[in-house]
């Protein structure tokens, strides 16, 4: 494919563009904000052109510009990809944003591998660069911040060692089934066990608590003897297969990657057997850390965080920071389920560095608190530290600090962050991240990130142009 370029105009782009046709206000100030900062397109561009041979030959592919704009209205819209291609292609003010104009606009397939040329870091680069240019503008003063964590789901249903057991007996059997299919006449036989497999988990699951006593270990038995068996038999094809020659180098390939997708889904599903084993059968105790909660997501993380409406919840832990003006300034995937006082340090650097600017204020809940993070603040120059004691005995001091009105006020401005972790979940779609693998849920959280930015600096930039109004009047 060629890299990316932007396209000449035609004569319909003339023609479309004097329609006079107006874009929705928020959308204009966000494109009057990119058209005043090419920088952000040049950092796409650099991901387009990653890994190409020679730019210039091959089928011209989307621009910089236009991956750019299409990524961003996917997720202030909230769309899927063939929403956010049909819409684009059947709305001439869509079609202006995005740069399309009278162009096709391509599938989503095409939009989908444009965007998977996107890297977490060049997402956060973009991020850094539109609250730098906010701070340039006059448009945020970066005095104050308010922090919080937060749970984005991965796309896994609820994990239980019998249904990630039958997963792994589905997967297995389909992907030699389309090995087999590949590469005829292998003298390795594959059995098909998934009907077996399926009775065994579907009994597991419809288990009384009266009969898990004496039925729960006998019929797990059976299902990883099953697994195992399947897990063998695909290990045995593969090698089968590795010892056969393609008909072709691009056959070669196909299968080539065929039997790594097998092998990569058959360790997967051996790290399950061995939860399982250590967990039913000998009865151990095993350590989140050990286990897997999904074969198709295995970065996916357990999180307990004590709500009563959602004990547990599974996908990545999120750290948000907040400036006062509603920007995020800083956002983190976290691994695993760490306490929130270790991001108190880490998020004062990342304000200093981003803004250098002091803190007026530093507004966190009390799940932040400890002598480590007010050291950090201490540190940092925060003016006002606002995060209250969590367990213990309060000091005289420390007591008449958190009754004081500077402190009751910026709990008050600290309540902010949950609705803007709201607005991301409902406006932006951040609850659950349909993508593959933790580098695109960085990059989801990321977008999700980035859209919020811009629509509360398009915000922004409409109070300013009110006010100016206002006083010229």
């Amino acid at each position: 494919m060629r890299a990316p370029r932007a396209p000449q105009p035609s004569f319909a782009d003339l023609e479309l563009r004097g329609q006079g046709l107006a874009l929705d206000a928020p959308l204009q100030r966000i494109a009057t904000m990119l058209d005043q900062h090419p920088r952000l397109v040049d950092v796409v561009q650099q991901d387009l052109h990653r890994g190409l041979r020679n730019s210039r030959v091959g089928r011209p592919g989307l621009s910089a510009e236009q991956v750019l704009r299409t990524f961003i209205l996917q997720r202030i819209k909230n769309w899927n990809l063939r929403e956010l291609r049909d819409r684009t292609a059947d709305g001439y003010t869509l079609r202006i944003f995005t740069g399309f104009f009278s162009a096709p606009v391509p599938r989503h397939d095409a939009l989908h591998r444009a965007f998977c040329r996107l890297t977490p870091d060049t997402v956060r680069a973009i991020n850094d660069l539109v609250i730098r240019w906010a701070v340039a503008q006059g448009l945020e003063e970066g005095t104050k911040l308010r922090a919080d964590t937060t749970v984005v789901e991965t796309n896994v249903h609820y994990p239980t060692d019998s249904t990630l057991l039958w997963d792994g007996v589905r997967v297995l059997t389909r992907l030699v089934g389309q090995l087999r299919a590949a590469v005829p006449g292998l003298p390795v036989a594959f059995v098909k066990r998934t009907r077996s497999a399926r009775r065994r988990m579907q009994e597991i699951q419809r288990l009384s608590p009266k009969q898990r006593q004496t039925q729960h270990v006998p019929k797990y038995r059976a299902l990883i003897t099953i697994a195992t068996q399947v897990v063998q038999a695909a290990r045995a094809v593969i090698a089968a297969a590795a010892a056969t020659p393609g008909p072709d180098p691009l056959a070669a390939a196909a299968i080539a990657a065929l039997r790594q997708e097998i092998g990569v889904y058959c360790d997967r599903t051996a790290r399950v057997l061995d939860q399982a084993r250590r967990r039913v059968l000998e009865g151990e105790n095993v350590p989140n850390a050990d286990k897997i909660f999904s074969i198709f997501e295995p970065h996916t993380d357990l999180i307990k965080r004590g709500k009563a409406q959602t004990p547990v919840e599974f996908g990545h832990k999120v750290f948000l920071a907040e400036s006062g003006r509603g920007l995020i300034t800083d956002y983190r995937i976290l691994d695993g389920n760490p306490v929130d006082e270790a991001q108190v340090a880490p998020s004062l650097e990342r304000h200093h560095a981003l803004l250098a600017t002091a803190l007026d204020l530093c507004a966190m809940d009390r799940g932040f608190f400890s002598p480590l993070a007010m050291k950090a603040c201490e540190a940092a120059g925060v003016a006002v530290e606002c995060i209250p004691q969590r367990g213990g005995r309060k000091s005289p001091e420390r007591a008449a600090y958190e009754k004081s009105r500077r402190f009751r006020t910026g709990q008050r401005f600290r309540a902010g962050i949950e609705g803007r972790i709201s607005v991301l979940f409902r406006g932006r779609g951040m609850k659950r991240c349909r993508l593959h693998g933790r580098e695109r849920f960085e990059v989801f959280v990321g977008a999700a990130v980035l859209a919020n930015n811009l629509l509360v600096l398009a915000a922004l930039l409409r109070r300013r142009a009110g006010a100016r109004r206002r006083r010229a009047a």
